[in-house]
């Protein structure tokens, strides 16, 4: 499966997340559908639930739509709301699911109670599954600081481990990352998406 991240350029993520540099200034911000440098800099940051929806329709479909024209989507549907300051909430998942069922025929449903358990099996009946973690589980070596508030994919598991694809991994292996279960678990927020791409 194809990874999308929610920045244009994957190699300027650790200087993001950890540097300050500001996203606005990706050079290849345009390829995200945004209408301006300032409409990329203001959303890029809030879209990880978008690129988890690129990776399940590329999964699906062989394309997907750019990030930012789904953001759009999304928010028309009270997926996220753009308080016209500066100021974007979301994702809220029950609008998300609405509008990936009208505009794509996704078979998706809310977990706002999540177990492991129910993780692996709805991984085994074949559902990817947006999962609420921490966004610090891009370095699962160190202490988790929290539970949820960032998006991640996850694809499958086994032997001890889960599969995921991070949005805003800032290394290749931080993007497409095995992460033990129970190191997950100290990051997980215990809710999510389920999703059938098929």
């Amino acid at each position: 499966m194809a990874v999308f991240t929610q920045y244009m350029s994957p190699e300027k993520i650790a200087a993001i997340a950890y540097q300050g540099a500001d996203a606005a200034d990706d050079p290849r911000w345009e390829a995200s559908g945004a209408h301006s440098r300032e409409e990329y800099g203001r959303w890029c940051r809030h879209c990880c639930g978008m690129a988890c929806l690129q990776m399940v329709l590329h999964h699906r479909d062989g394309h997907a739509p750019p990030l930012l024209e789904l953001a759009r989507t999304c928010t028309a549907y009270g997926g996220y709301i753009d308080d016209g300051s500066g100021g974007i909430r979301g994702l809220f998942y029950a609008p998300f699911t609405a509008f990936v069922r009208a505009e794509y025929g996704l078979d998706a449903e809310v977990h706002p109670h999540l177990t492991m358990a129910e993780i692996g099996e709805l991984l085994a009946s074949g559902h990817l599954v947006m999962a609420s973690v921490h966004k610090e589980i891009r370095r699962p070596e160190r202490p988790a600081p929290g539970r949820g508030g960032h998006l991640v994919l996850l694809t499958g598991h086994g032997c001890g481990v889960l599969q995921l694809n991070n949005p805003s991994g800032h290394t290749p292996t931080a993007r497409r990352a095995v992460v033990p279960i129970k190191v997950f678990e100290t990051f997980f927020g215990g809710r999510g998406i389920a999703l059938a791409p098929r």
